[in-house]
Formats: C-alpha cells, structure tokens, sequence
C-alpha cells in the first residue's frame, strides 16, 4: 500500500507543481478574450462555468480505458503504477494541456487544423480522415460495451440490441443539440456515479489494506502470457496515461472557455483526475491478480477486464455499492461517445467550413456519422471477433494519434521560442511505443523468429528518423528566421 499511497501523492502533486510550470511555459493570460465570447453561437460555441467544463472534460477522457486498460495493464506488476503515474504527469497531462490551450488560443479549432498548421498540409489533409474515423470507432466501441452491461442489470426482454438503439438515440440528440443542453447538464449525474465508484474502490483498499504489489519488490514483468512491459503495457494503459483522443475532445471545451486560466484544471487537471482513477483501478485489480489466495484463479479462467470489475464491486462495495459502481462503468464510455461523434461532426464542419448553427446543416453531416457507424455496429454484433478486432485498431490509432500531436505541440513551442522539451521528450517515447507495437504485431502475423529484437531495432531506427527529421526542419526554419 505504501507504492499505491505514494502515487497518489505524486499525481495530486504533479498538478500543482509540474502543473504551474507547464502552464508558466505555454504562458496562459487572464485578459486574453476567448472564443466562448468572440464566436459565441448558442450551439458549440456557449460559455459555461469552469467547474462544468471540467466535469465535460474529465468524462469525456475517461471511458472505459482509465478502468479496463488499467486492469489490463496491471497483470505487468507493479511497473504499471510507475506508468500511469509519470506518464499521467508529465506525458498525457503535458499533452492534453498544450493541445487544447493552442486550440483556444486558435479559435477553437479541430486537431487536424492544429496538425496542418504545424505539420504541413498532407498530414491535415490525411488527420482529417482518420480523425472522423477514429471518433466513429471510438462512438461504436462506447456503444456495444455499455450496452452488454446494461443487459445484466435489466430484465431478459431489454436485450443488447434495445440498448444499443437507445444509446444511439442519446448520441443523435447528444451530437445535435447545443452543448448546453444535455451534455452540460446530465455530466454532472454520470460524474456522480464514476467519482462514487472510484472513491468507494479507493475507500475500500484502505479499508481493507490488501497486499499490494510494492516498487521495492522490482519491476519485474509479472504477466503471465510473457507479453514484454515495453511497448505492450504503455498501449495497455492509453486513457490512464496519455491518449490521443484526448486531444480531439479538448477542442469543444476550448469553446466553452471564459478565461484562459481555467486551462491547467481542466485539461492539465482532467488528465490528473483519470490518472488517479487508473491508479485506483490497477491497484485494486493488483489485488485480484497477485494475492495467493484468489489471484491465480484469474489468469487460468481467463477474466477479462469486465469480470473483475464485476468481481471487484461485489467483494468489496456491497449490492448496491456494485450497482452504482457498474452505472459508473457504463456511463463513463457513454459521455466519451456522445462527445466522439459530436467532436467528428465539428471536425468535418471546420474543414468544409460550414456553419453548424442551423439545424439542417448539423442533420447533413450527422447522418453519415451514424450511418457509418451503423454498419460498424452490425459487424461487431454478428461477427464473433468483430468487437476485438474495432478495439485492437482504435487501440493503435489512438496512441498513434498522440504521437502526431505531441510532434505538433512541439513545433508550436518551438515556434513560440518556448521551452520543447517538455513535449519533445515524450514523443520520441511514444513514436517509440508506437512504431515498436506496430513492428512486433507484424513480426507476430508473419511468425518471424526473434520478433522482440526485431521490433526494438526497427521501432529505434523509426525514432531516430523521426528525431532526425526534426532538427532536420529546425535547422532549417533557423536559416530562414537568419535570413
């Protein structure tokens, strides 16, 4: 418990100290009119009070990746505390701040304009579509998992398929109505239920003061299929540490923003505040993995990351603790849906430059999406491995899309003649988790000999291209400012 009780600490302390430095370095102003004001519409653009614009955003990051990737990445051992920890603080936080401050201070615009203007306009042009697609994937996973869910806590007759449709119901509503109106009011509920479920974990592990794994025990990789800490357990844990589509939702809150100050609570403080529930999480799936009693049976009945959520609730919270956890777990992922297909109709609408104050204007894009989405749907319904293999993809389009936005963030600072290297430093580590994942996975599929060595070779290789590129343009941008 000592490892676990030190995290926190250091979670809650990252944000007021590595918090206010990062804040000091972007230079946030106080006087600065925002776009809430300057574009205020009534639909995207509306401004709300901090306090609600913090709980949009804290749900709107954490689905079900700060609980099932938490749980999944703790069978790595007590190395996954130290992830979530220093990746939260100084990678996903650093991240999630910058990205959305820059949209703030750009009108609010969608992350794949942000790309263009730091990335060139090929890797706007190509974000744009995998953007829509990527928030179509993450609106389909946030469906069918809810849904499951919801199942087991309704009678017989409310099968997977109503719940699906009701779900897809609130996100057409969710998706077109002012920002205001649902989204701004019912969060407040939904967060009830997920800051209840991880307070009541929280409360329980000291409660009960399991034995927990501890640093000074090692880091040793404990997973019992092998799988190697390095890359897989930084794709394991995304949303407890950094993810890309955490950026892609900064965006709508960037337009809901009165003063520029409310940026480190709820972009740097958002990412904190999932942080600590990843932590909760893994510590208590620590428990159920490792203890000598009730760990093993786990692994060889093969739970996965629902069941010991299931496990874990009952155990610990009660009946009606577990229920109100689980309502946590089902309506976490549904407040990041909602806001998927939301922030993909804003991304189409700013590249076709179209004004989404009618309604019909709203209905021409949003019924695409849906379609879209539909098919998805009806694919990972009837087919057996359709749902792992849309997660599996949105899985590695996620990290990949944080690699891209932290190079952008970084030639932004570098451009504003500010300190890089608070973003430079965690992309080169994750466009080497990344392109490190992405080779072994390949290695794997072709059944190479020695895939570990391999991947490592070539995701360094792909790090130092990448690097290289980097001082490459640098140089060059100051041959141009010289002359």
């Amino acid at each position: 418990m000592i490892t676990f009780s030190g995290s926190i600490i250091l979670l809650v302390a990252g944000y007021f100290i590595y918090g206010k430095i990062v804040d000091r370095i972007f230079g946030s102003n106080a006087s600065r009119i925002t776009p809430a004001y300057t574009k205020q519409d009534g639909m995207d653009y509306v401004p709300m009070k901090g306090w609600r614009i913090f709980t949009i955003q804290f749900l709107n990051i954490a689905g079900l990746g700060p609980i099932f990737g938490a749980i999944m990445g703790a069978k790595f051992g007590t190395a996954s505390f130290l992830w979530i920890v220093f990746g939260s603080i100084f990678a996903g936080a650093v991240h999630d701040y910058i990205s959305g401050m820059v949209s703030l201070r750009k009108d609010g615009i969608s992350l794949p304009e942000i790309h263009g203007l730091y990335l060139g306009n090929g890797v706007k042009q190509f974000m744009r579509g995998f953007m829509v697609l990527l928030m179509i994937l993450v609106g389909v996973v946030f469906v069918v998992g809810p849904a499951n869910l919801l199942v087991k806590l309704t009678p017989d007759s409310l099968n997977v398929v109503f719940w699906i449709c009701v779900i897809i119901v609130y996100y057409i509503l969710a998706t077109l109505l002012p920002i205001d109106k649902i989204i701004g009011k019912i969060y407040p509920i939904f967060g009830f239920c997920l800051l209840f479920m991880a307070a009541g974990i929280m409360a329980a592990l000291f409660w009960k003061h399991p034995a927990l794994p501890e640093v000074w025990e090692g880091l040793q990789n404990r997973h019992p299929n092998g799988d190697p800490i390095f890359p897989m357990m930084f794709v394991s844990i995304a949303c407890g540490a950094i993810s890309g589509f955490h950026a892609t939702q900064s965006p709508m809150m960037a337009r809901c923003m009165t003063n520029e100050k409310q940026g480190r609570p709820i972009f740097f403080g958002a990412m904190i505040a999932e942080g600590i529930v990843a932590l909760i999480w893994a510590a208590a799936a620590s428990y159920f993995f490792f203890d000598t009693e009730v760990g093993h049976t786990f692994f060889q009945s093969g739970t996965d990351a629902a069941q010991v959520v299931d496990a874990i609730t009952r155990s610990w919270l009660g009946k009606f603790g577990a229920v109100l956890a689980l309502l946590g777990v089902i309506f976490a992922p549904i407040t990041s849906g909602d806001t998927a297909f939301r922030s993909a109709r804003l991304i189409v609408a700013d590249f076709l430059h179209y004004d989404q104050k009618p309604l019909i204007k709203r209905l021409i894009i949003a019924i695409p999406l849906f379609l879209a989405a539909f098919g998805i749907l009806m694919y990972s319904i009837f087919d057996k491995n359709g749902f792992a293999i849309i997660w599996y993809y949105f899985a590695w389009a996620n990290q990949t899309l944080a690699v891209f936005t932290l190079w952008a963030i970084t030639i932004y600072l570098y451009l504003k003649k500010k300190n890089y290297l608070i973003t430079l430093i965690p992309a080169l580590f994750m466009s080497m988790v990344c392109s490190t994942f992405i080779v072994m996975d390949l290695c794997a599929k072709m059944h190479l000999t020695a895939p570990y060595r391999l991947a490592y070779i070539a995701g360094g290789a792909v790090t130092v291209g990448v690097f290289l590129l980097f001082l490459f343009w640098k140089r060059r941008k100051n041959r141009e400012i010289m002359m």
